[in-house]
């Protein structure tokens, strides 16, 4: 039987200078987002939309749920396949197409894991485990565009 998990979160604009959104330039884009017992989350939107490039636009924070959700997944599934990972760090891209109208949505997200493990014999499995950590992320699920791995693992004893 599926389970069912809930999130709440709060975001408030902190943008307004006085006028509101009395015109596209008379106001700015930041915001906070606060969960109970959690730091609160400073951001803005992207500088290309007048936003804080200072601070943490929604596209960042997509691209790093994927991340974090992948290397999650990743670290549990090597745990369970008795695979020792000592170091993980990912430089994940993203594209997004801004359509004339001004909407848009990502086209893709390229994770690039580089994994080290104690013990060579088993980067060959350690390698394969990034798809199944893809089939199970919550996140990656839960998206209408491809995410794709260009992963590599070395091993402290080779």
């Amino acid at each position: 039987m599926a389970k069912e998990h809930q999130y709440k979160t709060n975001l408030v604009w902190t943008g307004n200078k006085g006028s509101g959104t009395m015109d596209y330039r008379s106001y700015d884009r930041d915001f906070v987002v606060s969960i109970a017992g959690k730091t609160p989350i400073a951001g803005s939107s992207d500088s290309a939309f007048l936003g804080d490039k200072t601070k943490y636009n929604p596209e960042d924070l997509l691209l790093s749920s994927i991340s974090s959700c992948h290397m999650l997944w990743y670290l549990h599934l090597c745990s369970k396949n008795e695979i020792v990972v000592l170091e993980y760090k990912d430089n994940a891209t993203g594209m997004m197409i801004e359509n004339a109208d001004g909407s848009g949505q990502f086209k893709e997200v390229l994770l690039q894991p580089e994994v080290v493990i104690s013990d060579a014999s088993q980067k060959g499995l350690a390698n394969a485990l990034h798809e199944e950590a893809n089939k199970m992320c919550f996140i990656a699920n839960s998206l209408n565009f491809p995410v794709k791995h260009q992963a590599s693992c070395t091993a402290i004893n080779e």
